[in-house]
């Protein structure tokens, strides 16, 4: 099967890592250091030994000089619980706009994988088990393999359907949309999701196409959503209507965002996979 991403980007992309300030999930060992105190090799400080504490960890240099038992501790190092939601609502099916969404989803999985955290992924497509969960690099390829073979074809809401296809105890969860469905669809939807992550991240795909059509005359538009062809006649007029009401939806769903802790981040298909990670991510922190 084709790769939708060049290997030489994987290897760029795989360099970066994810930020969160999220607290981590879980006590299995990632490459993240939280604010407890374990046994990793990343020293924090010194406290008095109490009875209980594991006797390995008297510092005996330190008794040396002040004849009282102290014992080292060590920042605990847990890992990162990352969950990356697809749209793949006809909407999304665009050949440039689809490519890129997978895109996006394989470079954000690759940075987990890479760091030993753990990754989960789905696409809502109708079904309720068809989950990607792994640990590690060594599955670098096989996610790479899954999110490329996924298709835009599913007919139904993507945000009435969304929550069924999030785990819970996330400690990021990414969701890449192009946010097209009415306004009133996604209130629920972005209200449920504090529920099952701390960090929530919103990516919104756009195309030139999308956001400044060229369009003129006579012309026949077709729904992806529903298949419904509408004949229209574009003109100056139309446009500025669309742009008006295409505007008013974007700031509709950004004040949502704002008001249940969602981080939204409009990216364009047509900046690049690229550009999006090592400017636009990078620079709004969301990676490092």
């Amino acid at each position: 099967m084709m790769n939708i991403i060049p290997d030489d980007w994987a290897a760029k992309i795989s360099r970066l890592s994810l930020s969160t300030k999220s607290k981590l999930r879980g006590h299995h060992k990632g490459s993240h250091r939280s604010k407890r105190f374990g046994s990793s090799l990343d020293f924090s400080d010194f406290r008095e030994y109490h009875v209980g504490d594991d006797v390995r960890q008297i510092d005996w240099n330190v008794f040396a000089r002040t004849e009282k038992h102290f014992i080292k501790r060590f920042l605990d190092e847990q890992e990162m619980r990352v969950h990356i939601l697809l749209d793949s609502t006809k909407s999304m099916g665009g050949e440039q706009k689809w490519t890129f969404a997978r895109q996006l989803a394989i470079a954000l999985g690759l940075l987990v994988l890479n760091k030993d955290d753990r990754l989960t992924f789905s696409a809502v497509d109708g079904s309720r088990d068809s989950f990607f969960r792994r640990k590690g690099s060594t599955y670098k390829k096989p996610y790479i393999d899954y999110v490329s073979r996924q298709s835009a074809n599913f007919h139904g809401s993507f945000a009435e359907h969304a929550a069924l296809r999030i785990p819970k105890d996330v400690t990021v969860l990414f969701i890449i949309t192009d946010g097209l469905e009415p306004i009133e669809n996604w209130e629920p939807f972005l209200r449920r999701l504090p529920r099952h992550a701390g960090d929530i991240r919103l990516l919104l795909v756009e195309t030139e196409e999308e956001i400044d059509p060229d369009y003129r005359g006579d012309l026949r538009m077709i729904d992806m959503e529903t298949d419904l062809k509408v004949n229209v006649t574009v003109s100056h007029r139309v446009l500025d209507e669309y742009r008006e009401k295409r505007e008013k939806h974007q700031a509709q769903l950004e004040s949502l965002c704002r008001r249940y802790g969602v981080r939204l981040m409009p990216v364009n298909s047509n900046d690049g996979l690229m550009h999006v990670m090592f400017h636009q991510l990078l620079r709004a922190n969301w990676v490092h």
